[in-house]
């Protein structure tokens, strides 16, 4: 579905991203790992058009999306969330869903005076909408609570709930888990497979824990300095002795040559 050829972001002398290429195929829940500094979430801007690239090429279904804007890859299908959540903390659960779709009638001023019916015949069906988004996430409870006043893990879902709202095709997950405990981890971590499994959901995500990552991605892809160091399963990224240097330190490498030793 998504593929990115030799992509580059430089920062003046700085290289976040140093000729990565990677796939994302179609029905995929692929993790993406690496250290502090290697460059994923400078890669997921490039691909979501939050920054342009220096040079190097994304598709997306054969099509060429290279450094188009964010609200044109959101038409597209193509959604991204922040590892610090955006919600409107003033308004609630619920109405934050319903900001999501574009194109409102609600949002022209001929309608607003003139078409009040049908604006508010949309409003009751994004509602009836939101709250079956809610019931699938099992945060029902908190339609009617003020966004600003959800806990982080809450806060997740509520942004996982907002691609729901639209006809999302891959989403793009910036550490879903940071900061989160472990049940609603858990929670979260169930309603990305079942988006998966029974939507047809794509999903790539920046994860450092991997206990998560390994119950849910496959492949895993790990960077480092700005490239792709590896890629395959959980369990082969974990034996590879780059990304064990890389990823984890080589005092953990060293740790391990000596207990195989002993």
């Amino acid at each position: 579905m998504i593929v990115v050829e030799d992509l580059h972001k430089h920062f003046g002398g700085f290289h976040a991203v140093d000729g990565a290429s990677l796939e994302i195929a179609e029905g995929t829940i692929t993790g993406l790992i690496g250290p502090n500094g290697a460059g994923k979430t400078t890669l997921f801007n490039v691909i979501a058009g939050v920054l342009q690239p220096t040079s190097g090429r994304v598709t997306m279904g054969g099509e060429d999306i290279t450094g188009l804007p964010p609200h044109a890859l959101f038409a597209k299908g193509l959604l991204r969330t922040f590892q610090i959540a955006h919600e409107f903390s003033s308004m609630t659960v619920r109405e934050n869903l319903m900001m999501v779709p574009g194109d409102q009638s609600g949002e022209t001023l001929w309608n607003a005076w003139f078409r009040r019916a049908a604006v508010a015949e949309q409003e009751r069906e994004l509602a009836k909408k939101a709250d079956e988004v809610l019931e699938f996430l099992t945060i029902d409870h908190l339609a009617d609570e003020k966004a600003g006043n959800l806990s982080g893990g809450q806060k997740k879902l509520l942004e996982l709930g907002r691609t729901m709202m639209v006809d999302a095709r891959i989403v793009f997950l910036d550490e879903v888990g940071a900061g989160v405990n472990r049940t609603l981890l858990n929670t979260i971590g169930d309603a990305i497979l079942r988006l998966n499994k029974e939507r047809g959901y794509t999903f790539c995500m920046i994860e450092h824990d991997m206990d998560f990552i390994g119950r849910l991605c496959d492949p895993v892809i790990c960077m480092a300095e700005g490239r792709v160091l590896a890629q395959g399963s959980i369990d082969e990224i974990k034996g590879n002795e780059q990304v064990i240097e890389a990823y984890l330190g080589t005092g953990l490498k060293n740790k391990a040559v000596a207990e195989a030793a002993s």
